[in-house]
């Protein structure tokens, strides 16, 4: 899950500990019996489960929960089903990839951020609710200075007492215009883009030389996960000193990377897995050529460590 969640939790003042983290499977999805599994421990302790958030996209390996399980699983227990569908949400444009959503229609709630795959600019955010009028009754203070029922247009466009923000920026017009210029066929060929040319950055570090991917399989979404192993590292043992001598070589090329101003490609380590290249693609204008370049890059800047 994000870290937005423990964040959410420090907000609302119930506190860290109160977010209780599901196993995942080696690609980084939820396992749904250790889901049940821990609802019924909970309870067992006296607390009260309340949501499951399930993601649709997470961050480092772009991975889909199973949503259709735990829809079954908070259906069971009565427990508000939250997805996060912040990065992976794009892929509902595409009649292709959708698939991979399937059970987010029977969520309560989905979070949705188009200025990550969609390409919209920052910030812009959307907190779909399945219950009509909720975020209202939850959140209108009535203020008469403000909110007068009198008005000579739609109350409907008056958007702030549904919210805990009043005054923001209009940031579903960004959207809108953006929709309007593109359409759905438009945000779909995006999203399919994006996709294929993951599947050939995939493909080529599968294939090639002085590559390792951190998972077995295609990636579900345009993350591509992968070690560069320079010459010096392919005839090492697989053992401590090959892992620690391999945690340094991402951030020195990325650090040249930058100092030469070629390209940028993020990094991180994850759990017991030492620093990796993460490639995240969401720009529909980048070519195959783009990505040759990516790889050849990497090997020019990482071939003598």
């Amino acid at each position: 899950s994000h870290f937005s969640l423990k964040k959410g939790a420090a907000a609302l003042g119930i506190g860290t500990d109160s977010v209780i983290l599901i196993k995942c499977d080696e690609r980084g999805k939820m396992i749904p019996s250790d889901l049940e599994r821990r609802i019924l421990e909970a309870k067992q302790k006296g607390f009260v489960p309340f949501l499951v958030s399930a993601t649709a996209g997470t961050t480092v390996y772009g991975a889909f929960d199973p949503l259709l399980a735990v829809a079954d699983i908070c259906k069971k227990y009565k427990i508000w089903m939250h997805v996060d569908a912040a990065w992976g949400g794009g892929l509902l444009m595409s009649r292709k990839h959708k698939w991979k959503l399937s059970g987010v229609e029977r969520a309560n709630s989905v979070t949705w951020n188009p200025h990550k795959m969609m390409g919209v600019p920052l910030q812009c955010s959307a907190l779909l609710v399945r219950e009509e009028g909720l975020m209202q009754n939850c959140n209108q203070m009535h203020a008469s200075y403000l909110f007068q029922q009198d008005k000579h247009y739609d109350l409907s466009y008056d958007t702030g007492d549904k919210a805990l923000q009043c005054g923001r920026h209009v940031d579903v017009f960004k959207l809108w215009l953006m929709w309007r210029a593109k359409g759905t066929t438009g945000f779909e060929a995006h999203v399919d883009k994006c996709l294929e040319l993951a599947e050939y950055l995939y493909n080529i570090i599968k294939n090639r030389e002085g590559y390792e991917m951190v998972f077995d399989g295609k990636p579900q979404h345009t993350n591509v996960c992968f070690w560069y192993i320079p010459p010096s590292l392919r005839t090492l043992e697989d053992n401590e000193e090959r892992m620690s001598r391999l945690s340094k070589v991402a951030p020195v090329i990325k650090a040249r990377m930058m100092e030469y101003g070629t390209t940028m490609v993020s990094y991180q380590p994850l759990g017991d897995k030492v620093n990796f290249f993460r490639m995240v693609i969401s720009n529909p204008a980048a070519t195959h050529q783009d990505i040759d370049f990516l790889i050849e890059e990497i090997e020019r800047l990482g071939q003598d460590l």
